[in-house]
């Protein structure tokens, strides 16, 4: 996979307004298998309670078997785990969503892919949710700028509710610029659709609702979202 995502980025990067036609593939048994030894151990487990270790148990097969859904185009991500942590500074709670641990063995193999295509996208200014950037290098950067260039003010800027807001149609055209595969589209789309469970019941994603997709999310946020945790 890694020789193929290298392909893919040098294409990226030679056509900015070329669309990829096939990606879904890249979603081998190969790579999957790496994307569950690479996704951390102890987490918090989804609606299913099925943790990293027992997922390995049995992990070829389970491979085996979720390739055969993702080719055959019946895979569908379980709804993920609703819970709530404190929002910084405030008395309000921030919603998250923690999905199965093998929705986050996709979400991760999707987010290689989203990396490589956008990573070539985006500019060197942004640096939320990317690869081998923090919060760190943010500040570096701000501190440099504020102590070696003429800066009259800082503006700290947040939309309210927007990530309750993101209209999944547009998220998908977004997407739609680059990647034309429908397999790997479905998935995606999905995974937007997946809902989530609270306290026992199911509840439906249609408007936005972001904050409970992961890796894949966290991939897109600098087009216009934001991951969860």
């Amino acid at each position: 996979m890694e020789t193929e995502l290298l392909r893919i980025a040098e294409l990226a990067k030679s056509d900015p307004k070329m669309k990829f036609t096939s990606l879904a593939h890249l979603l081998s048994e190969q790579a999957l298998t790496q994307c569950h030894h690479e996704l951390p151990n102890k987490k918090a487990t989804g609606v299913n309670g099925t943790t990293k270790e027992q997922y390995g148990e049995s992990l070829d097969r389970n491979i085996v078997d979720l390739v055969s859904r993702l080719k055959s185009k019946s895979y569908r991500p379980v709804p993920v785990r609703r819970m709530y942590i404190p929002k910084l500074n405030s008395d309000k709670k921030r919603p998250l969503g923690i999905p199965e641990h093998e929705d986050k063995i996709v979400q991760r193999g999707i987010t290689k892919i989203l990396n490589t295509i956008y990573e070539i996208d985006f500019l060197d200014c942004s640096f939320g949710f990317r690869p081998n950037r923090n919060c760190h290098d943010a500040l570096k950067i701000l501190n440099y700028y504020i102590e070696k260039r003429s800066v009259n003010y800082v503006v700290d800027v947040d939309i309210k509710g927007f990530f309750d807001n993101v209209v999944h149609t547009w998220m998908m055209e977004f997407l739609k610029l680059r990647i034309s595969d429908p397999n790997l589209l479905r998935v995606i789309n999905r995974f937007l659709k997946g809902g989530y469970m609270e306290e026992g019941k199911k509840y439906n994603t249609d408007t936005a609702r972001w904050s409970y997709i992961s890796d894949i999310s966290q991939r897109i946020s600098p087009l216009c979202s934001r991951p969860m945790v």
